[in-house]
């Protein structure tokens, strides 16, 4: 089944491209089914490449889900235009009267601001307490996962001496949770911030439980054990060519950055990086909407 999406997003495109089965709202008013509402609050400021690798992977299921992209409106974007936001986009009023099967809450480049110097925080964690009474389950992924564990559970962040960049291998915690079912013991994930959450703090909540984590960039994914609540303090979904424009940018910007571990082959950026993640990027969102979602969300909204 596919992903529901307006027909104009530019991320159409690029999906059907890829094959990835895109319906527009019209035709999708012709099917007799009750897809999964999603909201995607969007941080990052690159918005469309990331709802671009968003919905690549939320597309990739046997489930229709609709799309509402949601931008902070005490935040003005200096990297998307006002025309694709006015267009694509609603601001957390606007969702403040509905309910939504599931949300995803991204990372932003914030991370080494206290978080409540953060200019939209207030109007974050309005969108936080929200989701905790009207969504089915939540994902916060990289500084959204570091701001939700704060929020949510008074879990602090740290700074770390240098960035956490790369692909880096995990471990895999648990057995029998749906949400890691098919993933192999060791998987590999890219990281991308300066700060992080350490395991001694999440295990004094009784309430959290840790799914994966990496000897090298610590924990990767924690959940609440309810399963209302998912953060991942990667990216999965990042694309082959992410890190290195994160890496090439700075370069050109003389920034201080290290080389992206065990990402360009043979350690030299001038080799193209290959995916080594994608298939459990897929897994991951997958088995999310799935068994975390769909098989668990109430089918009359209003019931949540």
């Amino acid at each position: 089944m596919p992903i529901k999406i307006q027909s104009d997003l530019p991320a159409r495109a690029i999906l059907e491209s890829e094959n990835i089965f895109v319906m527009t709202e019209q035709r999708a008013a012709l099917q007799d089914i009750r897809p999964l509402h999603i909201a995607i609050v969007n941080l990052m400021p690159t918005k469309i490449a990331t709802e671009t690798q968003l919905l690549r992977l939320l597309g990739n299921t046997p489930l229709q889900v609709e799309i509402s992209l949601v931008h902070m409106s005490t935040h003005e974007s200096k990297n998307t235009g006002a025309e694709h936001l006015e267009r694509f986009y609603v601001t957390p009023k606007e969702i403040f009267d509905k309910k939504y099967d599931g949300m995803i809450i991204t990372g932003a480049p914030v991370e080494q601001l206290p978080f409540e110097e953060v200019d939209y925080w207030n109007e974050l964690t309005s969108i936080m307490d929200f989701a905790s009474k009207n969504v089915f389950s939540t994902l916060y992924i990289c500084w959204g996962a570091q701001a939700g564990l704060y929020h949510h559970y008074g879990i602090p962040k740290y700074n770390l001496e240098k960035k956490m960049f790369g692909i880096f291998q995990n471990t895999r915690k648990v057995k029998n949770d749906p949400l890691m079912r098919g993933f192999d013991d060791r998987f590999p994930s890219p990281q991308s911030r300066h700060t992080e959450v350490r395991s001694e703090d999440i295990l004094k909540v009784p309430d959290l439980q840790i799914l994966a984590e990496s000897q090298r960039s610590g924990v990767l994914l924690v959940k609440s054990k309810d399963n209302r609540r998912v953060f991942m303090t990667g990216h999965l979904e990042y694309d082959t060519e992410t890190l290195g424009a994160e890496y090439f940018r700075d370069i050109s910007q003389h920034k201080p950055i290290e080389m992206p571990y065990n990402y360009f082959p043979d350690d030299n950026p001038e080799n193209r990086p290959v995916s080594t993640w994608r298939s459990h990027a897929h897994l991951f969102y997958s088995n999310w909407l799935n068994y975390y979602v769909y098989q668990e969300t109430p089918f009359e909204l209003e019931s949540i």
